[in-house]
Parts: C-alpha cells; sequence; structure tokens
C-alpha cells in the first residue's frame, strides 16, 4: 500500500483539479483542465524534459553548493569561538535582504548563463543547511562530551566522533528544508533573465498565451521537486538509521 499511496494521491490531486475546472466553469486560457495539460506534455515531451535538465542541474549545483558551504559554516562556528562571533551576525544579515531581492544583481553581475541560477539556488539553500547544522552541533549531550573530556579526547576527535553524529538529525532536517525549496532559487533567476529552464518556458508560454504549456511545465517543475524531496529524505534516512521514525502520540 505504501508504494502505491503517491499515486492514489496523484490521481486524487487531479480529480480535485478537473472538479474545481468543471465547477468554476474557467475557461481554458485561465485554467486548463488536467487533460489539456498532460496532452500539451504529450506533444513536445522534448521540450519539456531539456528545460527540465537545465533546471534540475541548477537545482542540484546549487543544492550540492549550499551544502557544503553551510555545512563547512556551521563546523568553523562551532570548532571556533571567534569565528562564531564574526560569522553568525553575517549569517543573521544575509537574510535581512530577501534573496529574491537579490535576482536582478546577480544575474547583472554573473550573467544569463548557469551561474547566477546556482548563485540563486545556493544563497537560499546555506542558510536553513547552516541553522541546522549549527543548532545540532550546539545542542549535543553535555555529558557525552565530559565523558570524552575525562578520556583525554582531543577537540577534534570529540567534534568527529561525538558531535557531528549527534548532529547528523538536524543537518538532516535542515537538508529536507533546503531541497525543499531549493527551486525557488533557480526558477526566481530564470524569470529575471535566462535562456533555457522551465521558468523560461513559463514566461514564454505565459506571454504566448500557451497556458496549457506554463501549466505542463509548473507540473514538470512540481514532480521534479517531489522526486529529489523524496531522494534527500531516503538519502538522511539511511544517513541516520538509528534515529526513531516515528514520535509517541501524545494521547
Amino acid at each position: 500500500m505504501t508504494i502505491f499511496r503517491p499515486v492514489f494521491i496523484l490521481i486524487g490531486l487531479f480529480a480535485i483539479w478537473q472538479l474545481i475546472v468543471s465547477l468554476s466553469g474557467a475557461p481554458p486560457y485561465i485554467l486548463p483542465g488536467p487533460a489539456a495539460v498532460m496532452l500539451a506534455w504529450v506533444k513536445q515531451p522534448d521540450l519539456f524534459i531539456s528545460h527540465g535538465a537545465t533546471t534540475a542541474l541548477e537545482i542540484l549545483m546549487g543544492l550540492f553548493l549550499g551544502f557544503v558551504l553551510g555545512t563547512a559554516s556551521a563546523l568553523c562556528m562551532a570548532y571556533f569561538r571567534p569565528a562564531q562571533r564574526w560569522m553568525l551576525p553575517v549569517l543573521v544579515i544575509s537574510q535581512a535582504v530577501p534573496v529574491f531581492a537579490l535576482a536582478p544583481v546577480l544575474v547583472l553581475w554573473l550573467g544569463y548563463g548557469l551561474a547566477s541560477k546556482v548563485a540563486m539556488a545556493t544563497l537560499i539553500i546555506f542558510f536553513p543547511v547552516t541553522a541546522a547544522f549549527y543548532d545540532g552541533l550546539r545542542r549535543t549531550e553535555p555529558g557525552w562530551i565530559d565523558l570524552a573530556g575525562t578520556m583525554n579526547a582531543s577537540r577534534w576527535a570529540i567534534l568527529r566522533h561525538i558531535r557531528i553524529p549527534a548532529a547528523l538529525p538536524a543537518l538532516g532536517s535542515g537538508l529536507r528544508v533546503a531541497t525543499a525549496v531549493a527551486p525557488i532559487g533557480a526558477i526566481v533567476g530564470e524569470w529575471v533573465g535566462s535562456g533555457a529552464g522551465l521558468g523560461y518556458l513559463m514566461l514564454h508560454a505565459n506571454a504566448r498565451v500557451q497556458v496549457d504549456v506554463m501549466f505542463a511545465a509548473l507540473l514538470t517543475l512540481a514532480l521534479m521537486s517531489v522526486a529529489l524531496y523524496f531522494t534527500v529524505d531516503l538519502a538522511v534516512r539511511r544517513l541516520v538509521q538509528w534515529q526513531p521514525e516515528d514520535t509517541p502520540s501524545l494521547d
């Protein structure tokens, strides 16, 4: 039953979509039905696959860079107290400026190619990974650290064998959040300026009143994002197998 659950959910969402179209009587140029959107996809699969591949590459590169920079920053703040005093305020200030407002600047600096979209995705991913991992490193069980200290363990040994493993569940939570928001950076970057990608395709379809194509691109992005999220979630579950899957009931 677990295997078929996503299929049932998808069928239910399509049914609700079709019901809304039927009850509202919205014209196709406002809200096309799922059949029209699927037909638009079937007519031009290469179009959506090629633009989807571009967006997927931007998301994956941004996710990788954001993960590497985020974990490195969290480790640096946890291991070096002077770095914490300097980096933490910068981290907070970096979130005070909306990342979307930086999109035109990044396109101006890095151009209309891949770099500006990857930079957007990296900026969005960086904060949840850094904040979650750093919080996990700070909240390591003090008794474990005291016990390691009585055994004359070095700071590096404590960090490697105790603090990092203890912080992995928190890092996993931050990575799940980052994966969920990663497509936002790539799509916003494509909207500001690009020559390929699902965001670029959506803008051009909207300008030509090809609403079915626009919805097909949006559906492609949604399915791609969901697949990426569950892939990362599965990897995190494998990484922290000792963490209990279910929480106790409040009853």
